[in-house]
């Protein structure tokens, strides 16, 4: 018995010091590409503007004291953020929908590289092509041959949620895709022949089952959303800031790295935050302990 325990013990060292090494890249990149970068962005949130511009050590709260002064870009990034990603929640999961449950095999290879096509561009391009199509000789020109006159489209809100949703809609299609495509079909078949109805199966088995994938797709949109600055900048047409403009200004332009650190981490924190109580919220609706976050 001795002789067998000592042979377990060296196999779950032995185990132990493979797992170890596998996950030693994992680490070091997570170390020196995430945490290190992050500490300095902190030690940096405490100090002081220089005279020229840069950052001068110090040790003071006044960066974060003064976070109020970008007010309007947190508001405009905490409002329009969530509501792009629920947008796109809902232009997404009919079509992913299509796609997993009714579509013909061959038409769902087709429509799935339709979706992909638009990663083919430059987000760049195609954000540049939304600026013509919703500019003064693109839909409101259309629309004044109608009566309809002096409609202002780019430059607003709108746009900016516009150039959101089809930035980023791919992104949620794929994971309620794949979710959708696990679903088993005979759940489906087993609930119409009880007597539902299509709304309250879907309500009740294939919405459920594809909460993961909602979910999935959901933190992908948002978190890049959160730091988009490329579409509030081209299509809101510098009325529409978010935190990632703000950001861009402070370290390249007013060259106030300090503050623009605090910024960041105050970003950091509101992401974490939202991703936590966004978690709770969609285990919890499956009844499942979210242990990553505890």
């Amino acid at each position: 018995m001795t002789a067998a325990a000592g042979t377990r013990d060296e196999g779950r060292g032995g185990g132990r010091a493979t797992t170890a090494l596998l996950l030693a890249p994992a680490s070091a990149f997570f170390l020196l590409l995430l945490l290190l970068p992050l500490a300095v962005v902190i030690v940096y949130s405490f100090g002081e503007r220089a005279p020229a511009g840069g950052y001068l050590p110090a040790f003071s709260f006044d960066n974060y004291l003064n976070l109020a002064a970008r007010g309007q870009a947190f508001l405009n990034t905490l409002t329009l953020a969530p509501l792009g990603t629920l947008l796109c929640a809902l232009v997404a999961y009919p079509l992913a929908y299509f796609l997993a449950v009714r579509a013909s095999p061959r038409i769902r290879t087709l429509l799935l590289v339709l979706v992909i096509v638009p990663f083919w561009a430059s987000q760049l391009l195609r954000i540049y092509a939304w600026l013509l199509i919703l500019g003064s000789k693109g839909i409101p020109a259309l629309l004044s041959l109608v009566g309809i006159e002096d409609l202002l489209l780019v430059n607003t809100r709108f746009a900016v949620l516009v150039g959101m949703v089809y930035g980023y809609l791919p992104l949620m299609i794929f994971p309620i895709y794949v979710s959708l495509e696990k679903l088993d079909k005979r759940l489906l078949e087993a609930s119409s022949d009880l007597g539902a109805r299509p709304w309250r199966t879907f309500l009740q088995v294939t919405l459920p089952m594809s909460l993961e994938g909602v979910a999935t797709g959901s933190l992908l949109v948002f978190i890049l959303l959160m730091g988009e600055f490329i579409i509030p900048a081209l299509l809101g047409g510098g009325k529409v800031f978010f935190i990632g403009n703000a950001l861009v200004d402070l370290f390249l332009q007013s060259r106030n790295w300090p503050y623009g650190a605090a910024v960041s981490i105050a970003l950091i924190a509101i992401m974490l935050a939202s991703i936590v109580t966004y978690m709770r919220f969609v285990l919890g609706k499956r009844g499942q302990r979210p242990n990553a976050f505890m």
